[in-house]
């Protein structure tokens, strides 16, 4: 990938000036407690630390004054007496992560940006170009996972504290960056970082948690959908294919959504079917709306040998969930699972991250399509339910 889409800053106090060495280190800042206290763990340790802030765009029609992302990450790194930066990588987000959330939504599918801005920018794009710029060989951030040497290989395990754990987010990560990347709060609490931040005067210490559409300004994922999101009109139906309503476009939808629907039933309906074919949102019921086959494609495999027919895994479709069983049936371009229980409403989009007994990592892709028992007699550009 081409880094020149990315501009540096000039240093917002004291530019970088130590010395090459095998302890130097950049962080990812947000501004948060938790990459402040990564920065702050880091620099106790011994490890000669840059700070850098990546300087994201808003999405049109944000009414939010500002991004997650701000000047608060520079004045914690004169704090701690860390040289630090901003990354503009405006250019690079909107194609990397903006433009696809858009295409995903207008598609019927729901996206996964942070996912996205992980793989394609944080971990790839920026990662080369600190290297390329500073000398700096290893990366930091503040995401709750952690990183074990298993035979040799560095491998992505789940955090200790699973309440909190962002492995989910973490699985397109080239596998030979692992040995170099560094997590330093996999084995801590969300409470325990924040009293490390209040023990060292760091008035981030009770910032609040930040939402994952950092580009929405916090906002409503439809405020970040642009002028794509262009209301066309279509028919709601139930799984017969009988007509229940109307919807203002496949857009305002996901699979398994309940809330917002407009229609009145004598029982409880979620979206089951988005077929952007003939613009048409499928409702059903909840058991409607179960799957057990799911496939996934663009799949990043960390551990090939686990990754085997008939092996028994545990997979997760969604970030706020559980891994839960399966069984894996199809390797290759397309990998597909089957659970050992029926998942509601696994979207194409999202992503299906496979762990093994030891919650380490094996493999993760994109969510493509559902397979298994139809719900209807109606096909989209998904393939049967």
């Amino acid at each position: 990938m081409d880094n020149s889409q990315l501009k540096l800053l000039p240093p917002t106090f004291e530019p970088w000036t130590a010395q090459p060495s095998a302890k130097q280190i950049a962080v990812l800042m947000s501004g948060g407690v938790d990459s402040s206290v990564t920065a702050m763990l880091l620099k106790d340790a011994g490890w000669d630390v840059l700070g850098i802030t990546m300087k994201i765009p808003l999405a049109q029609q944000c009414n939010h004054p500002s991004p997650c992302c701000g000047t608060q990450a520079a004045f914690i790194c004169d704090q701690l007496d860390i040289p630090h930066y901003f990354l503009d990588v405006e250019q690079a987000f909107h194609k990397f992560v903006i433009e696809p959330f858009r295409r995903a939504y207008n598609q019927g599918w729901t996206p996964c940006p942070c996912v996205d801005c992980n793989t394609f920018l944080k971990f790839t794009l920026v990662w080369d170009f600190l290297e390329a710029t500073f000398g700096i060989r290893h990366l930091a951030t503040g995401h709750y996972a952690r990183l074990i040497q298993s035979n040799g290989h560095s491998c992505l395990v789940r955090s200790n504290d699973n309440s909190r754990d962002q492995s989910y987010f973490l699985h397109g990560i080239s596998a030979h960056r692992l040995g170099r990347l560094v997590l330093p709060l996999g084995e801590l609490t969300k409470q325990k970082v924040r009293s490390l931040a209040r023990t060292r005067g760091l008035n981030v210490a009770d910032k609040p948690d930040s939402m994952e559409l950092c580009f929405a300004g916090q906002g409503n994922y439809r405020d970040a959908l642009g002028q794509e999101a262009v209301p066309h009109p279509g028919p709601i139906l139930d799984s017969d294919g009988k007509v229940l309503g109307q919807h203002q476009g496949i857009f305002n939808y996901t699979l398994g959504q309940r809330r917002g629907l407009g229609i009145a039933f004598t029982e409880p309906l979620y979206v089951t079917r988005i077929c952007p074919g003939d613009n048409s949102v499928i409702l059903g019921t909840r058991q409607e709306a179960l799957r057990r086959h799911v496939s996934m494609s663009s799949v990043n495999t960390f551990l090939p040998d686990e990754l085997q027919l008939g092996r028994q895994l545990f997979g997760q479709i969604r970030s706020p969930g559980q891994a839960c069983p399966c069984t894996v049936l199809q390797v290759g371009p397309q990998t597909m699972v089957k659970f050992n229980e029926p998942q509601f409403a696994p979207c194409p989009g999202q992503r299906l991250v496979l762990y093994n007994h030891c919650q380490t990592v094996v493999a993760g892709g994109t969510i493509t399509y559902l397979n298994g028992p139809p719900t209807s007699s109606r096909t989209d550009s998904l393939g049967t339910a």
